[in-house]
């Protein structure tokens, strides 16, 4: 059998679960040459729980540059953009860092906090809903994945409604420019849109200054202020991860989610004729369609020997999660979506320190959005084959371009 590529993988958006289960008979551990650089990908659920809670790797590149080639992270002037990569944020940092800009933000997505939000989310999914209830048709993505998780975060942020859309254009741009198979013009257009997304954050950052309110982000701007917690760049870089983390793995979710669904008439009618089932069917939507395929890189700080085969130190590591949540050694009929599922203790959230810091956040929205969807859509159908859908090249994301549906 010819050996399976990571870009063969990405190429199976609509259903990877075979070309999963063959990483896996390759073995447990699969060196490859991705975008440039050599990789390990980890593909069982034992190993990416082992290599995720391994303090031998770190997120954090900059520890195996000599010290006369590191880059100043977190600090230089507010003035001059300085790409994400650049900055010190929850995504390249290991402890004791991470702990503490973790801490700064966690209170606001404690599940405590979270399930105060409940009938805001009720009335934005609703409100979605409504303006496209006469039409008997819509995209999904566009009219009801990508709007709700963008309101929610932006309402806790404190951004202006008219800038969310400008959001959606960014972000996609960054996304695309992370694809499987990069031009030069989609890598130049991702950093263009990354600047322009960080300005925005800055100006943002500026207004508040002047005029704090409630938001989450005048909170975060108070700890800036108050000294050696969080400097401006990290401040920048929290906000923007927020926004963008805060809502682009939601979408998925809510549009992978709703596809499983449509493609599995029996679990939706399961889910209808019981709501007391969503919370499990979010878990297992989460397992099942992983909207996060891979995590990010990490570096061994020293040779690892894993299954007879030694990761070097300064060799990047990956986990397909997507993997993991398909393994048979953990889940009976893996590929089999099952809203019923009990024992489920998927990664879809990651595990460890990165653990997902909106967890709880896109649970909530899952349960809601889905919820309200088989609620008040009865008739709820694709309105293409399932082969037709439509999947952004957007690397380690599992990402719809459109989920046309009518109702």
């Amino acid at each position: 059998m010819t050996e399976i590529t990571l870009q063969d993988v990405f190429a199976q958006k609509h259903n990877p679960y075979p070309a999963y289960a063959r990483l896996r008979e390759q073995g447990p551990l699969t060196r490859w040459n991705w975008m440039g650089q050599d990789m390990w990908l980890a593909t069982t659920y034992e190993d990416i729980i082992a290599l995720l809670k391994d303090p031998r790797l770190t997120i954090d590149m900059q520890k195996l540059l000599p010290p006369e080639h590191e880059q100043s992270l977190g600090g230089g002037s507010a003035e001059r953009y300085v790409p994400l990569a650049g900055m010190r944020h929850l995504l390249n940092t290991d402890l004791p860092d991470h702990s503490r800009l973790r801490t700064l933000v966690s209170k606001a997505f404690t599940p405590r906090m979270i399930e105060q939000l409940r009938p805001r989310i009720q009335q934005i999914a609703d409100d979605l809903l409504d303006a496209v209830q006469e039409q008997g048709e819509m995209d999904l993505v566009a009219n009801f994945a990508f709007p709700l998780p963008i309101i929610v975060i932006s309402e806790m942020l404190g951004v202006p409604s008219e800038d969310r859309q400008q959001f959606r254009t960014w972000t996609q741009t960054i996304v695309q420019s992370q694809g499987a198979t990069l031009s030069s013009e989609k890598q130049a257009a991702g950093r263009a849109a990354e600047a322009e997304f960080i300005n925005y954050v800055k100006a943002l950052i500026a207004t508040k200054r002047k005029h704090p309110d409630n938001s989450l982000t005048s909170d975060l701007i108070q700890v800036e202020e108050q000294g050696d917690k969080l400097s401006e760049n990290e401040l920048i870089a929290m906000i923007f991860l927020l926004l963008t983390a805060g809502h682009e793995t939601t979408v998925n979710l809510l549009g992978n989610g709703t596809l499983a669904l449509l493609e599995h008439t029996d679990q939706l009618e399961l889910l209808r004729s019981d709501p007391g089932l969503l919370p499990s069917a979010i878990e297992e939507l989460l397992r099942y369609t992983t909207p996060v395929s891979l995590t990010a890189p990490r570096w061994a700080l020293e040779d690892i020997v894993l299954h007879g085969q030694v990761i070097r130190r300064g060799e990047m590591v990956r986990c397909a999660l997507l993997g993991a949540n398909t393994d048979p050694q953990e889940f009976a009929d893996p590929e089999v979506l099952n809203t019923l599922r009990q024992e489920n203790q998927h990664l879809a959230f990651g595990k460890g320190i990165h653990f997902c810091l909106g967890a709880p956040l896109a649970r909530l929205e899952g349960q809601i959005a889905i919820g309200t969807l088989l609620r008040r859509l009865p008739n709820l159908r694709l309105a293409v084959l399932p082969e037709q859908v439509a999947y952004k090249d957007a690397g380690s994301l599992r990402a719809l371009a459109a989920l046309p549906v009518t109702f």
